[in-house]
């Protein structure tokens, strides 16, 4: 007869699997994301690697570490573990640290360094306009 076995995984932590590709949410604190810098992800087989994060990103921003995913099958190579960001918005913060971020709220160019705010609303202004 026919031999069937069946196999089930457990759900890693930090971890998605789909095929040979792994899927993970990386936290990017506030100034890596805006100053860029490199964060330290794990991966799978319990190495850490190191990933440049470009001045500007996003929450959402995708990162590709090719090779890093699950062993393909009588194959020597890996898939790829793709990164999502999400940044960090910063807790606990000091008189000192408030006071920066007040400063920073008040420039006249504030505008200019939020794009995702500016379109959006550009976007309601245009919504209104239309009524």
């Amino acid at each position: 007869g026919d031999l069937y076995i069946f196999i089930k995984e457990k759900p890693h932590p930090i971890f998605k699997r789909d095929a040979e590709s792994l899927y993970c949410r990386a936290p990017i604190p506030m100034i890596t994301a805006t100053l860029g810098g490199n964060i330290e992800v794990p991966t799978l087989d319990g190495s850490i690697v190191k990933v440049k994060i470009p001045a500007g990103t996003q929450s959402g921003s995708n990162f590709r570490l090719s090779n890093k995913g699950m062993p393909r099958v009588r194959q020597s190579d890996a898939g790829d573990l793709f990164l999502e960001a999400f940044v960090e918005t910063p807790v606990n913060l000091s008189g000192n640290q408030k006071d920066l971020l007040k400063k920073f709220s008040g420039d006249k160019n504030i505008n200019k360094t939020s794009p995702q705010s500016e379109g959006f609303f550009d976007r309601l202004k245009d919504l209104w306009k239309k009524k």
